[in-house]
């Protein structure tokens, strides 16, 4: 085996990412506070050619270096929109007919992998709200989602690291999609 050099990776032009069809996904950011997980949001955002990223309350917005610092530019790729309260992008959303669900902990939450492993399929277009580093999404935001989505966890902590819990997330939702349009993304 031989690493590939970055030259040799097929990868889209920012031109032709934004011209490009997207996975029919919205991420929302409610009241995340580091620019370092915002950035590496975006990052995996444009990985998975994610439509776009709502940027909500305190999260901090482009251009900024240290959300560059973690997008390496992504932040040029993937199409974004702020808003002041979360709560007004999950209305958004819902008027324009995406399911909106959060990754939060909750009552009736629905896990990540079902109890036969099966992967988590979710309508389209669908949304992910994922909240503050410490707080989570906020219960004023879950009360007006569609549902929320739960990352199964065996270890001592009760949370995951919001950039690592969104990989996680926008993988799983992405998977059915990419398996509608014929896209391999495993070894089998």
């Amino acid at each position: 085996m031989r690493k590939l050099r970055t030259i040799e990776i097929d990868r889209l032009s920012v031109d032709s990412f934004r011209h490009a069809s997207k996975l029919p996904l919205i991420v929302v950011l409610d009241d995340v506070r580091s620019l370092y997980n915002v950035g590496s949001i975006f990052r995996t955002c444009d990985a998975f050619r994610v439509q776009g990223i709502y940027l909500c309350g305190i999260t901090a917005t482009p251009p900024h270096n240290e959300i560059h610092k973690t997008a390496l530019g992504a932040e040029e790729s993937v199409s974004w929109q702020y808003f002041e309260k979360a709560e007004d992008a999950v209305s958004h959303l819902r008027e324009q007919g995406f399911r909106v669900y959060a990754a939060e902990q909750t009552e009736g939450s629905l896990l990540l992998c079902g109890d036969e492993g099966s992967s988590l399929s979710l309508p389209y277009p669908c949304a992910l709200v994922l909240g503050n580093e410490v707080k989570g999404v906020s219960q004023d935001v879950i009360d007006v989602c569609d549902g929320c989505i739960e990352i199964p966890q065996f270890g001592t902590k009760h949370s995951m690291n919001v950039a690592v819990a969104a990989g996680v997330l926008i993988w799983e939702i992405a998977k059915p999609y990419l398996n509608k349009l014929g896209i391999k993304h495993d070894n089998n």
